[in-house]
């Protein structure tokens, strides 16, 4: 019998292989279970054209994050915050306070989670910030700390 994994199965296959098993092996537990299909030629073609469905909605989103990341890479976000007698800031700026700020001022969303500070914004000035936007694409956003 072949059938063509759904799933990942250890021992058997990665999802997408057409595999010739046993009739019990596929019928009661590969098909039964959910992990495989009866690899028809309908089957097949559906399988196909969902993949170049799946690569074509992919391939999109890697051009918006591109598209993204250059718009991000040139842009300088300015954030003031509360700055003590001694010249550093009262608190740090957060991750939350930047994506707020990239919302508010350039309407640009990116979740707070997707921005890394390599160290904590404790000062005034110019700071780099990495900010992550799927498919491997991480972008350089500048960000110009001043006090009020």
């Amino acid at each position: 019998m072949k059938v063509l994994l759904i799933k990942d199965v250890k021992g058997t296959g990665k999802a997408g292989d057409v595999k010739d098993v046993k009739d019990g092996y596929g019928k009661n537990f590969l098909i039964a279970k959910g992990f495989a299909l009866h690899a028809t030629e309908e089957v097949l073609a559906n399988y196909a054209e969902e993949q170049k469905i799946k690569a074509a909605q992919e391939a999109k989103e890697i051009a918006e994050a591109n598209e993204l990341a250059e718009k991000l890479n040139a842009t300088k976000l300015t954030i003031k915050h509360k700055v003590g007698a001694n010249g550093h800031l009262i608190g740090s700026v957060t991750n939350k306070e930047i994506s707020e700020s990239l919302q508010e001022e350039f309407n640009i969303d990116i979740d707070k989670k997707a921005i890394t500070l390599k160290d904590k914004i404790k000062a005034t000035g110019i700071f780099e910030v990495d900010c992550k936007l799927g498919h491997g694409v991480h972008a350089t956003l500048k960000v110009d700390i001043i006090g009020e």
